[in-house]
């Protein structure tokens, strides 16, 4: 009797999750390439199903996916583009990815409509608390090479962790760890507007230990806004929570990525800004030299010799104090400290980061100096120069266009501005893969954003950051499909989701979370975030309409 209660148990548990879309999720979720069309075959195996249902009127499907693979074409026909064998074979590589993109909607939609609500619920459930084992591996494995229980603020093995360590929280996508941050970031909400508040509280602890400061900022702004408009008494009281652990984060585990966003601040804005009142202060001689002024360079260097000739002293008067007693004889040695037994120099280089040059980082200052001729120069951008990377490619894609007002309509083609695509086809392994003999490189995205990309990745690793990075699904419609690519986002996949007054004021959370990270990368051809995006917002439309009928 008890073996069949317990069987009988088991059996609804496993009924109580969509185990297709959940073993989609983990593997189309994963940063390789082959995993994610090996997801793609595994589901359509599963669920042989091609009626999309794209239409003009009550489309199924975000009318988006077509239209701007359409824009693609035209622009390859109008070009000429079909006339290079490089070119084809580059925008052959582009609309795969769109219809990968086609092919993952599709079946996010097919388990929200066949499958009940509660399994789809249970299905991002688990995947969610996966993902925050995975992530709480990361960094148990950390803490163990490290032998810290704060790997945040440990700056042995050459500063491999430090202000690096959420780098290394990459959960169970074993993407970047921004993907995973973002994801997270997306699952905080979601659960916050299910009265969650374990799984809101794990969700922001994952997104805290990835370390990503463009994420905790747009985390902020979007809690805040729950909090002021769109929260009950109790999710203000999740919400309160998550903000108070963002707030211990960054005080007490990780203060020193506020010296790294202030920094960066005062560099934009030439401000002054008092890091007392934010996190304690940390001396020069303990900060890492790529967090330093030039000022604070000479300073630190004047501090380590003074603190080395006093040790050294300290050291002399013990070996003579030891000598002495050993001997019988009394010195006297005018000092006005105890002679002490140094610990290990926090300021040695097995405490200061290596500027170390990786073979892609070779390759990348190689084809800099071979094919780039200098093209990029922060000089030229004057009154800009002080902007970070981010700033300054949006910068070349407004002035691209206004020397080009032809291309303002459509954009520059597919590939040949700024997307994922145009650095992937470069063969330089910035985005992937790619065969060299089939390389193809723009000229126009050469002399813009790959000649930025590479000012800033061809440095040492305290400027590869994604405030430098032109990466941005906003400024890859805008220059490579145009005002008309720009327009059709706006009107055909945001417009999708929010189709009344009411959806719109419920999806502006997510909304906001995926416009911030729109900034920052190109999230179409990621394959990964937007999925994830499109699902929760599936259910919630799903969760609408029953409402309504009832």
């Amino acid at each position: 009797m008890n073996k069949t209660k317990i069987l009988k148990s088991v059996h609804s548990f496993i009924q109580s999750f969509d185990w297709k879309l959940f073993l989609f999720l983990i593997l189309f979720l994963n940063a390789k390439m082959a995993v994610k069309i090996a997801a793609i075959i595994f589901i359509y195996l599963l669920r042989f199903n091609f009626r999309f249902g794209f239409r003009l009127r009550s489309t199924r499907l975000p009318l988006f996916y077509v239209i701007i693979i359409a824009i693609a074409f035209l622009n390859w026909f109008l070009t000429g583009s079909y006339l290079n064998i490089n070119q084809n074979v580059a925008f052959a590589t582009g609309i795969f990815f769109w219809l990968l993109c086609i092919l993952a909607i599709h079946q996010i939609r097919l388990s929200v409509d066949t499958e009940e609500s509660a399994k789809i619920y249970n299905s991002i459930l688990l995947f969610f608390i996966l993902n925050s084992l995975f992530s709480l591996g990361n960094l148990l494995s950390i803490m163990w090479e490290t032998g810290s229980l704060n790997p945040y603020q440990y700056q042995g093995l050459y500063q491999k962790y430090f202000i690096g360590t959420g780098d290394d929280i990459k959960g169970i996508s074993f993407d970047v760890s921004t993907t995973n941050a973002l994801i997270n970031a997306l699952g905080v909400v979601f659960f916050i507007s299910r009265n969650k508040i374990f799984m809101s509280f794990l969700c922001m602890t994952v997104l805290l230990l990835t370390g990503s400061n463009f994420t905790n900022l747009l985390i902020i702004c979007t809690l805040l806004y729950m909090l002021a408009f769109q929260s009950t008494r109790d999710q203000k009281s999740i919400i309160v929570l998550c903000l108070l652990a963002l707030v211990i984060f960054v005080a007490r585990v990780s203060p020193q990525n506020n010296e790294y966003v202030l920094s960066n601040y005062e560099k934009i804005f030439e401000k002054e800004y008092a890091v007392n009142n934010i996190a304690p202060a940390i001396p020069v001689t303990e900060k890492p030299d790529s967090l330093l002024t030039a000022d604070e360079k000479k300073e630190k260097i004047a501090k380590l010799y003074l603190d080395s000739v006093g040790k050294a002293r300290q050291l002399s008067n013990l070996i003579i104090l030891l000598h002495a007693r050993d001997s019988g004889k009394i010195i006297n040695i005018n000092t006005t400290t105890k002679p002490i037994i140094s610990e290990p120099d926090i300021n040695g280089s097995f405490f200061q980061k290596k500027d170390e040059n990786t073979a892609q980082r070779e390759e990348l200052i190689k084809y800099n100096n071979e094919e780039m001729d200098d093209l990029f120069n922060p000089r030229f951008y004057k009154p800009y120069q002080k902007l970070p990377g981010k700033f300054l490619g949006f910068i070349q894609t407004t002035h691209f266009l206004k020397k080009n007002p032809g291309k303002i309509i459509f954009g520059n083609g597919m590939g040949n501005f700024s997307s994922k695509l145009a650095f992937k086809t470069t063969a330089l392994d910035i985005s992937g893969k790619y065969p060299k003999k089939l390389a193809y490189v723009n000229s126009n995205f050469k002399n813009n954003h790959l000649a930025l990309y590479l000012y800033y990745f061809s440095k040492g690793a305290y400027m590869h950051s994604i405030i430098n990075s032109p990466n941005s699904v906003f400024d890859q419609l805008l220059s490579e499909y145009g005002i008309a690519g720009l327009l059709t986002f706006i009107l055909f996949y945001i417009g999708f989701f929010i189709r009344g007054r009411k959806q719109f004021y419920l999806s502006i959370p997510q909304l906001m979370i995926i416009g911030g990270a729109f900034v920052v990368d190109y999230w179409f051809e990621q394959l990964s975030l937007v999925i994830v995006f499109e699902l929760m917002l599936f259910l919630n439309l799903k969760d609408k309409r029953l409402s309504n009928h009832k």
